[in-house]
């Protein structure tokens, strides 16, 4: 995956500890309720599209661009469906981030899915009950962004505080 300029200034000077980084995925319908996948180059699986928003962009304009850039579809955002600080993670030359991941539904408006860029070895639309094997990650996003409802979002009740109920949040 390409690690943009502002990120490699960043390790410069931070090494390898932990960075907490702006990150966007995007869960893209076609007009037969399909889902864009892109098979990721550097772990061979395939995922949503997502990124890093790069300094003063709004993750909305982040989407968009980061959609176009792996895919050639031109995208429009539809709503927020999830919030979500992402575990850590530590990639093979030894760099630790952690994602604020925001996920939009998107609508595909035009363009044609394709591989765009190095980091992906394929990309498709696939039928929501045809989906190839996916983390857990995609397959929640994907079944949130095909529901109606408001964002999800985690939450730890404060300790002694009134009891929070499961699933997402009223709306």
């Amino acid at each position: 995956m390409a690690t943009p300029e502002f990120i490699r200034a960043i390790r410069a000077t931070a090494g390898q500890q932990l960075l907490f980084l702006p990150g966007v995925s995007a869960v893209v319908f076609d007009d037969e309720e399909r889902v864009l996948l892109a098979r990721r180059a550097d772990t061979g699986r395939w995922a949503i599209i997502g990124g890093i928003a790069e300094p003063g962009e709004q993750p909305a304009d982040t989407i968009v661009r980061e959609v176009r850039e792996e895919t050639a579809v031109e995208c429009v955002p539809e709503r927020i469906i999830s919030v979500q600080g992402l575990e850590p993670i530590r990639y093979p030359n030894g760099d630790r981030c952690q994602f604020m991941d925001i996920s939009f539904r998107c609508r595909a408006v035009g363009g044609e899915a394709r591989v765009n860029d190095d980091e992906s070895l394929e990309v498709g639309w696939f039928a929501q009950d045809g989906l190839p094997s996916l983390e857990e990650f995609a397959v929640q996003r994907i079944k949130r962004a095909a529901q109606e409802g408001p964002a999800w979002f985690a939450y730890d009740a404060p300790t002694g505080g009134a009891p929070v109920p499961e699933g997402p949040p009223p709306g």
